[in-house]
C-alpha cells in the first residue's frame, strides 16, 4: 500500500512538472507562527483548540519547513559560517580547511550539469635532511597541457630544460611527483617518469640526434690555441665519433641527478669549457676573458711538431715536440684533441689541462663537443658553456663585414662570411645542441660580442661564489 501511494504521488508530481507552479508564499512557517499567536489571544473554542493542536504537530511543522525550503530553493545543507582566516598561516602546515565549492560563481549545490573532482598531489612534510631529498636537472621541456597521456593536465608540473626539480615521490612507474626547486608554490605536480620519457624518445627517435655533425670549412682566428677547426681526421678520431653516436643512441638523457655545491677555498676552480659552432665567436670570448684578468684566468699550452720560431718560448706559446713523440702520445691516449695542419701536428693533452688547473686559476678551454665527455669528471667538475648563434637574420646584420681566416683549401688568406657559412653555423649549432645538450650548463646567444662577454663573466662569478648544482656522481668519488 505505501508503495502504491508513493507511486501516485510521483505521478502527480510528473503531471505538474511541465507547468512549473510557483509557490504563493516562501515562508509558511512564519505565517503559521503569526496565526498561532493570534489564536492564543482569541476566546477558546473547539475549532481554535484543534487548529492550534495541528499547527504544533511535528509532521505539520516538517511539511511547512520542506515547503519553505523548496520554495526558496535552498537545497544545499546549511553549514555554519566559515571561520575567519588567521593573520599568519604556515605554508607547510598540515591542516584541514573548510572551503565552499563553487561553479560558475554559484554554490556547487545550485549548479547544473556534471561536476568532476580532480585530485591534486599535495605537499608532504619530511625531515629537512639532504639524505632523503632527490634533486634532478631536467634535460627536456615539458608542458602537461600538451601531453595527451597525463591522467590530469591540471595536476601536471610544467618545466623547462635546465630547471632543477625536487622529486617528491617515485612510487608510480609512469608518473613521478615533483616540485620546482626554489619555487614559491610548494605544490607538487605530476611529471613523466624516467622510464616513460625514455620510451617516448625511443619511439620518436628524431633523426637529427644520430646524424654526424657537419664540419664547417670556415674557422676563426686562433689556430695556435684552439683545435676547433676543420682538419684531416685521423682514424682514431673517426672511430671515436662513431662510438659517441652509438652511445648517444643507446643512453637517453632525461633527468640528471644533481646536488647543491659551493667551492671551498682549498678546492681548485671548476674547469670552464666553451663550445659552439665554428665562427660563432668562442675563441674571441675566451681571449677577452683572459685579457680581462690574466691573474685569475689561465689557458692550456698546446703541443705541436712544427719548428719553433725565434720569438716563441718553450712552454709559453707551445710545447715543441718531435713527430715521433707526438704520435707515441696519440697511441697512449694522452691527447684530448689533436689535428694536422700543413703537415704539422697540433694537440691539447690532458696533462696540460691538469697543469693549468693546478695554478689556482680558472682554466679556460674552447673545445669541440666530443671532447667534453673526457673531461666531464669529478676531477675537473667542468662548467660547460654553449655559445649559440642568433637567428640567421641577425647573423646577416651583425657579421655582414666580419672576416675570418679561410680554410686550407682556399687561396685567399681571409674572407667574409657567406650565406652558406651562416646556414652551416645554424645547422651545426642545432646538431650540437641536440646531441650534446645534456652536457651544457649555460647557453649564451652571441648576438653582440660585448653583451655575450658580460653575461659570461657574470655567470662565472656566480659559480665561484654562490651555491649551484653539479651531478651527484661528482661528490661520491
Amino acid at each position: 500500500m505505501p508503495l502504491l501511494l508513493f507511486s501516485q504521488v510521483y505521478d502527480r508530481l510528473q503531471k505538474y512538472r511541465a507547468q512549473r507552479p510557483a509557490p504563493l508564499l516562501d515562508s509558511t512557517q512564519g505565517l503559521a507562527q503569526d496565526l498561532a499567536k493570534e489564536l492564543h489571544g482569541e476566546v477558546a473554542s473547539p475549532e481554535t483548540t484543534e487548529l492550534l493542536y495541528l499547527l504544533s504537530k511535528p509532521h505539520v511543522q516538517a511539511l511547512l519547513s520542506v515547503h519553505d525550503m523548496v520554495s526558496q530553493k535552498e537545497f544545499d545543507p546549511r553549514l555554519p559560517p566559515l571561520p575567519p582566516l588567521p593573520d599568519y598561516i604556515e605554508k607547510e602546515e598540515d591542516s584541514i580547511k573548510i572551503v565552499r565549492l563553487v561553479k560558475n560563481q554559484e554554490p556547487l549545490a545550485k549548479s547544473e550539469g556534471a561536476v568532476t573532482f580532480k585530485v591534486i598531489p599535495g605537499t608532504k612534510e619530511e625531515p629537512d635532511t639532504a639524505d632523503n631529498k632527490i634533486f634532478v636537472r631536467a634535460l627536456f621541456d615539458y608542458d602537461p597541457q600538451a601531453d595527451p597521456a597525463i591522467p590530469c593536465k591540471d595536476a601536471g608540473l610544467e618545466f623547462w630544460k635546465g630547471d632543477v626539480l625536487q622529486i617528491v615521490s617515485q612510487e608510480d612507474d609512469t608518473w613521478w611527483q615533483a616540485r620546482r626547486h626554489s619555487d614559491a608554490n610548494l605544490r607538487a605536480g605530476l611529471i613523466p617518469s624516467r622510464q616513460l620519457q625514455e620510451r617516448r624518445v625511443t619511439l620518436q627517435r628524431p633523426a637529427v640526434l644520430f646524424h654526424p655533425l657537419r664540419e664547417l670549412k670556415v674557422f676563426g682566428a686562433g689556430l695556435r690555441k684552439s683545435f676547433r677547426l676543420s682538419r684531416k681526421e685521423s682514424t682514431s678520431q673517426r672511430m671515436r665519433q662513431k662510438m659517441d653516436e652509438r652511445h648517444a643512441s643507446i643512453h637517453l638523457r632525461i633527468y640528471q641527478e644533481v646536488l647543491p655545491y659551493r667551492r671551498k677555498p682549498e678546492e681548485p676552480y671548476r674547469l670552464v669549457l666553451l663550445t659552439g659552432p665554428n665562427g660563432v665567436g668562442v675563441t674571441e670570448l675566451k681571449r677577452r676573458l683572459l685579457l680581462s684578468d690574466p691573474e685569475h684566468f689561465a689557458v692550456t699550452v698546446p703541443y705541436t711538431t712544427r719548428e719553433q720560431k725565434k720569438h716563441e718560448r718553450e712552454g709559453v706559446e707551445y710545447h715543441f715536440v718531435s713527430k715521433h713523440s707526438f704520435v707515441k702520445d696519440i697511441l697512449n691516449h694522452k691527447f684530448l684533441d689533436y689535428g694536422e695542419y700543413k703537415g704539422n701536428y697540433y694537440g691539447m693533452s690532458l696533462d696540460s689541462v691538469r697543469r693549468a688547473v693546478a695554478e689556482s686559476k680558472v682554466c679556460l678551454l674552447d673545445v669541440k663537443p666530443h671532447v667534453i665527455a673526457a673531461l666531464y669528471t669529478s676531477e675537473f667538475k667542468p662548467y660547460v658553456v654553449f655559445v649559440k648563434p642568433p637567428s640567421i637574420e641577425r647573423l646577416r646584420l651583425s657579421r655582414r663585414k666580419a672576416k675570418v681566416l679561410s680554410s686550407q683549401n682556399e687561396q685567399t688568406p681571409s674572407k667574409i662570411f657567406t650565406e652558406e657559412d651562416f646556414q652551416d653555423m645554424i645547422t651545426s649549432s642545432q646538431a650540437m645542441e641536440n646531441k650534446y645538450g645534456y652536457l651544457f650548463e649555460k647557453l649564451i646567444i652571441n648576438d653582440d660580442l660585448a653583451t655575450a662577454f658580460t653575461e659570461l663573466r657574470d655567470e662565472l662569478t656566480k659559480i665561484e661564489t654562490e651555491i649551484h648544482w653539479i651531478p651527484n656522481t661528482w661528490a661520491h668519488v
